[in-house]
């Protein structure tokens, strides 16, 4: 017998209850989806006004192609940079006074995202790193410390010093203070970091002048080794540059931080991960959209930091006085460019551009600073880079 058969036998009154009861199943389905819809629509509401926080540069002044300086370019270098997403990030100094659009960049790096793996390499530019900082199309070179390009004219004078001088393609950026390592690293429950004697010697100091800053307590370390560091002493440690090295070996240590914070994020909850959007998105300043942060949001669980370096490779430190000062000659640029392409890209035929050609030569003219006075000659002659190896 079918089950329309056995409906007809149903009487009239047992009709009427299951057309009843089929009704509030259809209604009851409804309003699941109803209500998933909901959730999904308030969802992405609430994403939406928690990105609204970020303070986003005016992109009339950031039109696509306005920041890529090298004109000269070789189409096969152009074509290899299409597959890679490089972002600038820029900490500035200015002793969290609320403007990231402003101040000396005392740190400059390159996130470099392959867009087929998903892998990302970074990158520090020593803050002292002699390049053209007053680079446009109408000036001859400016040579300067590269965190000067910041003070001149924000980020895109920086990204046109990057640009012009590494032959990249960057027109995305995200520029922070300080204080937003100190609040995210706080709001993880601290990142583990491995302190030496030599910076055990330093970092109270560096965790007096933060916590005076961000208003809070400054704890002191007291032993060496490996320990959980609170926002403010992870902060202070990514600021010490007494040590051995110097600003090479601080531009680690603020990697280090870097790589201990995405570790620590890609395990957190969702509560978690909300309350560093309330604190923290309001202290970023990028030149991102809404919907490429969203873009970039979604795929953040499956980017993996695969490695990390400084640059330049090969360096030669020279005193040069006056407004100068202290710098980061390239031993020599054209080859450090070399190596930073092969690095970066897996380039090994990067034919290095007219431009880069040029401030080489101008460099290597001007100071004599050429491949056998750096530091690391073979790092730019073909040899394996490890980032181990160019502290």
């Amino acid at each position: 017998m079918s089950r329309r058969q056995k409906e007809t036998e149903l009487s009239p009154k047992e009709q009427k209850l299951r057309l009843k009861k089929k009704r509030r199943k259809r209604k009851l389905i409804l309003f699941v989806v109803e209500v998933f819809v909901l959730l999904i629509v308030l969802g992405a509401l609430y994403v939406w006004q928690a990105l609204n926080k970020i303070e986003k540069a005016p992109q009339a002044s950031l039109e696509p192609g306005d920041l890529s300086i090298n004109d000269d370019m070789d189409d096969e270098t152009k074509d290899i940079l299409k597959g890679y997403e490089d972002i600038a990030l820029f900490g500035v100094d200015n002793y969290f006074n609320g403007h990231a659009d402003s101040g000396n960049s005392d740190v400059i790096m390159v996130a470099s995202i392959n867009n087929d793996t998903k892998e990302v390499r970074l990158v520090s530019v020593y803050r002292d790193t002699f390049l053209d900082t007053d680079v446009t199309r109408e000036t001859s070179p400016n040579f300067h410390k590269a965190n000067r390009a910041f003070a001149l004219g924000g980020v895109e004078q920086s990204i046109r010093m990057l640009n012009a001088s590494l032959d990249l393609d960057i027109e995305n950026f995200l520029t922070v203070d300080f204080k937003v390592v100190t609040d995210v690293v706080n709001m993880l429950g601290g990142v583990e970091i491995d302190v030496d004697a030599a910076e055990l010697k330093y970092i109270n100091h560096h965790i007096d002048t933060t916590a005076r800053a961000t208003g809070d307590q400054a704890v002191h370390l007291t032993t060496t080794g490996l320990q959980t560091l609170n926002g403010t002493q992870a902060t202070a440690y990514a600021r010490i540059r007494s040590t051995a090295g110097s600003d090479f070996a601080r531009a680690e240590r603020q990697r280090e931080v870097i790589n201990e914070i995405v570790k620590k994020a890609k395990k957190a909850d969702i509560l978690t991960i909300n309350e560093i959007i309330n604190k923290v998105f309001p202290e970023i300043y990028t030149s991102y959209s809404n919907t490429d942060l969203i873009r970039l949001a979604s795929s953040m669980f499956s980017y993996e930091l695969t490695d990390s370096t400084g640059f330049p490779f090969s360096k030669y430190p020279m005193s040069l006085g006056g407004n100068k000062g202290d710098v980061v000659i390239c031993a020599d640029l054209e080859n450090n460019v070399r190596a930073l392409h092969r690095y970066l890209y897996n380039d090994t035929a990067y034919v290095p551009s007219a431009t880069v050609v040029n401030y080489s030569n101008l460099i290597k003219n001007n100071y004599g600073i050429g491949l056998e006075q750096g530091d690391h000659p073979e790092a730019v002659q073909g040899g394996t880079i490890e980032s181990d190896n160019f502290r």
